[in-house]
């Protein structure tokens, strides 16, 4: 009787494991994927695989929370197990994201809990290392203009000369890097003095991302501005008006007209006496 309930209860362990259900996350480390916990750098994309044998169609939710005393949600993720149970990948932006720890989780929709596998892992505490504060860049040079941007000037703390890398990227993608610039040791505090300048022809937001030697730093997104044109004055043209003023023609002053005096009468009566005797002398002739 004993022997039954014996052979009875290793059925129902064999059934039990055979209808459980294994699945695996893992959010890998940036340095050592096979540190317990996993440590990333605050501004790279948080990567997260996924592996089970589900049933194809089953659906669960990848959860990003903040963890603490209380949980808080960052983001979340929908996963469908495919018929080929191919490895899943999920990416969250960790850009803007506060240092800190933070926990990946799977949530299960339905009842597929209670079918998982012993052996499966449904959650992974993620460190994340915020580093952007190492980088000073002068507050003047975040707003710049065309024509004199694109200059990348600060330091990085304790980089000494060690050098730093930048790539820049605008609203046309990538227009530099990723590439190594050198970087002079500041004798005070030991930060890592660097400057750089990267032409650009438009206006525009351009992101530049800072890694050292540790690994990723952070993000430093400069403005660049349209370079002012002075205003023009426009002055009117002015027309000339010309004025023709007719020259004044001056007539000549005439000459006097003589004016004749009337004969008198005896001149008149001399004349005709003396006619009459011409005319009497010719007449004897």
């Amino acid at each position: 009787m004993k022997r039954i309930i014996l052979l009875a209860l290793c059925l129902m362990c064999i059934a039990g494991t055979a209808s459980a259900y294994q699945l695996y996350l893992k959010c890998p480390s940036d340095k050592d994927a096979s540190a317990a916990q996993s440590e990333i750098q605050v501004g790279l994309p948080l990567k997260c695989s996924i592996d089970s044998n589900f049933p194809a169609g089953t659906t669960f939710n990848l959860a990003f929370y903040q963890a603490g005393y209380t949980t808080t949600l960052i983001s979340k993720q929908a996963v469908t197990i495919q018929a080929n149970h191919n490895t899943q990948y999920k990416i969250f932006d960790t850009q803007g994201v506060p240092g800190g720890t933070y926990k990946i989780e799977i949530q299960f929709i339905g009842a597929d809990e209670p079918r998982i596998s012993s052996d499966s892992v449904t959650n992974q505490l993620v460190k994340l290392l915020d580093r952007s504060g190492d980088i000073e860049i002068d507050p003047g040079l975040l707003t710049q203009t065309t024509g004199d941007a694109l200059r990348i000037e600060g330091d990085i703390k304790k980089a000494g000369n060690d050098g730093v890398q930048i790539e820049v990227r605008g609203p046309d993608g990538r227009i530099f890097g990723p590439q190594w610039i050198g970087t002079t040791v500041d004798v005070k505090n030991g930060a890592g003095k660097f400057t750089k300048k990267v032409p650009v022809s438009s206006a525009g937001s351009y992101d530049v991302d800072f890694t050292d030697a540790n690994g990723y730093i952070g993000k430093v997104t400069f403005n660049v501005e349209d370079k002012a044109t002075p205003a023009q004055t426009t002055i009117p043209a002015t027309t000339a008006v010309v004025r023709t003023t007719k020259p004044v023609t001056t007539a000549p002053t005439p000459w006097p007209t003589p004016t004749q005096s009337p004969l008198s009468p005896l001149t008149v009566f001399a004349a005709a006496g003396l006619a009459g005797l011409f005319a009497v002398l010719a007449h004897r002739k």
